[in-house]
């Protein structure tokens, strides 16, 4: 990628200071933690509020309160679908990535014999899923190396379940490689739905779960799951609600909803939806390929001033997310960049700091952040 299509071109047309007035917390940090919580726009904030004033002046009952509620939850499908570049059929409104990890695994049949290949960058909040099936129904929990992780599937594995962009550094799963096994997969897409570009009906995978409060820069207790249409029949929804049968006047003889739907995780809460939808506009506003551009362009660049700083870094791909290894113990190097306004996070298990770079981080960011390192 050329610095000028990093830089902005095809971005905001509003400009580069408009896009970045969205996000007033650029003021007092450079936020390089995107991969934990994004940063907050503030017409999530005004969506909130709007919707926090309506509730309170018109309560919240009867039926064009529930049609408004619904209606906020089908444009928030719609917007996370876009992102995924799916059918908004093909997705499910979840509290999280492992909440859509664990509609899938708890949707799923599984028994002794079983066997599920894992890898050894996965976030406890696969693991945490997987130990269950571990405990209660005697699956086996192969864990492989993340970059030969096709590798370790055989005639006992039922399904692949792993990170598609790893959150310890970065780097990017080979997923041809995982398709070929004939196995179905499962991609914890925590750091890469917004992050970075996603074609889901051209990647194959048969699930994919994903965060809102991340680079979607949502709300906490928000996210998406994706359901190849021809696997949906074989989900049986292990939380179900009202949205879960198709026929509201006879719950126990209906049949399920006909979309992904039927595996939403919650009765879709109204301020979720809001402030999902206003942060997912904020994005789109300047073209996904610019922010998605932009951010791999911004991790590259601090990516490569590591490195020309000697500095050891952690494997990574194409990707937003740069991790390296500090010469100081991790969590006091958290708090040192944080009292000069730097805001990254420390991998414990792995001695890395890491740094996640969005389209609004600046060249600035960059600078200070390898001013700070060295």
């Amino acid at each position: 990628m050329t610095a000028e299509a990093g830089r902005g071109s095809g971005g905001p047309a509003t400009g580069w200071n408009g896009f970045q007035a969205q996000f007033p917390v650029l003021s007092a940090y450079r936020y390089l933690n995107a991969g934990t919580e994004g940063p907050v726009p503030q017409a999530a904030v005004d969506a909130v509020r709007g919707r926090l004033d309506a509730d309170l002046n018109q309560g919240r009952i009867g039926a064009a309160y529930l049609d408004t509620l619904l209606g906020l939850a089908t444009r928030a499908r719609a917007a996370y679908a876009a992102t995924m570049g799916v059918s908004a059929d093909d997705v499910a409104l979840t509290e999280s990535t492992t909440s859509g990890i664990n509609t899938v695994l708890g949707g799923l049949r599984f028994g002794p014999g079983d066997e599920i290949v894992t890898s050894d960058q996965e976030h406890p909040g696969l693991l945490a899923p997987l130990r269950r099936l571990r405990v209660r129904d005697g699956v086996t929990i192969t864990v492989a190396p993340f970059a030969r992780l096709s590798e370790a599937v055989g005639p006992r594995t039922r399904l692949i379940a792993c990170s598609h962009v790893s959150w310890v550094g970065g780097e990017v799963v080979d997923v041809p490689a995982l398709l070929a096994t004939g196995v179905p997969v499962l991609l914890d897409g925590a750091q890469a739905l917004g992050a970075i570009p996603l074609d889901l009906g051209t990647l194959g995978v048969d699930y994919y779960a994903g965060s809102g409060q991340k680079w979607l820069c949502g709300p906490e207790g928000s996210g998406a799951l994706y359901v190849r249409p021809d696997r949906l029949e074989g989900l049986e929804p292990p939380w179900p609600s009202y949205g879960t049968v198709a026929d509201h006047g006879d719950p126990l003889g209906s049949a399920l909803a006909p979309t992904a739907a039927r595996l939403d995780t919650s009765f879709p809460p109204a301020i979720r939806s809001a402030w999902a939808i206003a942060s997912l506009e904020v994005l789109a506003a300047p073209g996904w390929d610019w922010v998605h551009g932009r951010a791999a362009f911004m991790a590259g660049m601090l990516a490569n001033g590591l490195q020309e700083r000697g500095v050891e870094l952690a494997a990574r791909g194409f990707s937003t997310l740069v991790s390296w290894r500090p010469r100081a113990d991790v969590e006091s190097e958290v708090s040192r960049l944080r009292d000069r306004r730097i805001l990254v996070r420390s991998i414990p298990s792995h001695g890395l700091l890491r740094a996640s770079c969005g389209a609004w981080t600046s060249e600035e960011d960059v600078s200070a952040l390898l001013d700070a390192v060295v």
